[in-house]
């Protein structure tokens, strides 16, 4: 190490005492801190409950400038400012459900050069007041931090389209700094497949990243899945499964939001105290719902994928799928909300049985969402044809509905690139195929029903083979049988 960097890795060693309480950092916190202190690009892979946050936060508060932090859920971001300002950090936020005043105060000390760490949505971040000020060229901007980095390859493609821009918003950024400046991007993640990888390092244009993965490896987690026979079936199950474990903490996941409300009216109905939790809810009482539960007022909450992302409940002891989840990094990011603190946590998942003759509802699901984006292809499709070979995005969105999601995919096909965050150039390549998604209900499938280890059948999935070899974790249902 030269100077420098001694001198910064004293005092990345002296804050994490002083801010955080550790001694030491864990592996590899210490590398990936160093890597970002030294504005090196990075891709970060590590299970939930690694530690992720302290690894872009501590570099951030020791450097004159703004860190943005990409994320995906008001409630993420919510949770980990607090905690920052807590500790008397100079840490903000800004969402669309911020109230007038504090979103001016914010904007205010963002132009004061009064913040260290900015959290934000990707829609947040590409909106004219926040991107205006964001491009003044006294502003020091050192790094740009995408927080649970999955969400661009779960959703940017077609629910949160925003995300298949920000690989524009560097360069765009550097134009309006002085020359030689430098901001680093690392991207982090609790699961990424080794296609999810590329698709990340490929759409955020990461420029020869330091990549850590750990694998994502849970020993105290056990995983089980169980067929159930009818609709009836599967709600009694679950009773059953709820009723053997009073006064444990634990979470239902559902598909829809429909589901997580009518499961909750009956749960609520045979006298437990729940609540369903989706991302339809107003903010405050999501945040209700999510401070109830940490506090151990409701024992679970019947939700949706949109809970639990950056939400630390040590002590959750049990994650049910009512339905299967229909990717593999979604599952084990939610199987991951249990057993934070060590202790065993089981992880439950109720599918329908191989016919599905029976109860039909797993299978049509996932019809349903293969159709879905099947027609979104072909709606992307017919824009190119429509939309001027170079354009606004705003433009197009203002007179083609949906256009910003077949933008999105369009992107995603290579069909089209962003000369900027909000225009693109069409491309002349051919539409590539679209077989990522239907591998991955496929791999979904597969894990489903194997005999084997289910945490081998995770870690060969996750690009971990050579640890998979003759592995056996004897705790799933699998192993035990």
């Amino acid at each position: 190490m030269n100077h420098l960097a001694t001198t910064s890795w004293t005092q990345a060693r002296s804050a994490l005492k002083q801010i955080w309480g550790y001694e030491n950092f864990r592996p590899p916190q210490g590398e990936i801190i160093h890597s970002l202190l030294a504005k090196k690009d990075a891709l970060i892979i590590m299970p939930t409950g690694g530690g992720k946050s302290i690894c872009f936060q501590l570099p951030a508060l020791l450097q004159t400038g703004l860190t943005l932090v990409v994320s995906p859920l008001v409630a993420l971001m919510e949770n980990q400012v607090q905690e920052l300002r807590q500790r008397q950090l100079k840490a903000a936020l800004l969402h669309s459900e911020l109230p007038t005043k504090q979103r001016r105060m914010t904007l205010q000390a963002l132009e004061r050069q009064q913040l260290r760490l900015l959290y934000l949505s990707p829609e947040t971040l590409l909106s004219p007041p926040v991107w205006d000020r964001l491009c003044q060229p006294q502003l020091v901007i050192n790094g740009l931090i995408l927080d649970e980095a999955h969400c661009l390859v779960q959703w940017g493609d077609t629910f949160r389209p925003a995300y298949r821009r920000l690989g524009a918003v560097r360069p765009a950024l550097l134009k309006s700094k002085p020359p030689g400046t430098k901001i680093a991007i690392a991207a982090f993640t609790a699961t990424a497949d080794p296609t999810a990888q590329q698709i990340i390092q490929t759409t955020l244009q990461l420029q020869q990243p330091k990549i850590f993965r750990l694998n994502p490896y849970r020993q105290n987690i056990c995983p089980q899945v169980r067929i159930v026979w009818t609709p009836r079936g599967r709600k009694q199950q679950l009773c059953k499964f709820i009723q053997n474990r009073p006064q444990k903490p634990g979470l239902v996941y559902v598909r829809t939001r429909r589901d997580s409300e009518n499961l909750a009216a009956m749960l609520s109905g045979m006298g437990y105290t729940t609540a369903a939790y989706h991302g339809g809810l107003g903010g405050e009482l999501r945040r209700r719902i999510e401070a109830e539960w940490l506090e151990g007022k409701i024992p679970f909450v019947i939700c949706t994928s949109a809970f639990g992302m950056g939400i630390d409940k040590p002590n959750c002891r049990w994650v049910i799928h009512f339905q299967a989840p229909l990717l593999l990094s979604e599952y084990v990011q939610e199987i991951g909300r249990g057993g934070r603190d060590g202790e065993k946590a089981e992880a439950l998942t109720l599918i329908s049985e191989p016919t599905g003759w029976l109860a039909p509802e797993d299978k049509q699901r996932q019809r349903f969402f293969l159709d879905r984006m099947q027609q979104q292809q072909l709606e992307a499709q017919k824009l190119i044809k429509k939309i001027p070979s170079q354009g606004e995005i705003t433009a197009v969105v203002r007179e083609f509905p949906h256009a910003a999601i077949a933008l999105s995919l369009l992107h995603s096909n290579g069909q089209l690139k962003w000369l900027d965050p909000f225009h693109y150039a069409v491309l002349p390549q051919k539409q590539k195929s679209q077989k990522k998604q239907f591998d991955a209900a496929r791999q979904m499938n597969e894990y489903l029903n194997t005999k084997k280890c289910r945490w081998q059948f995770l870690l060969k999935a996750f690009g971990f083979g050579k640890e998979a070899e003759k592995w056996q974790c004897g705790h799933c249902d699998n192993c035990r049988r």
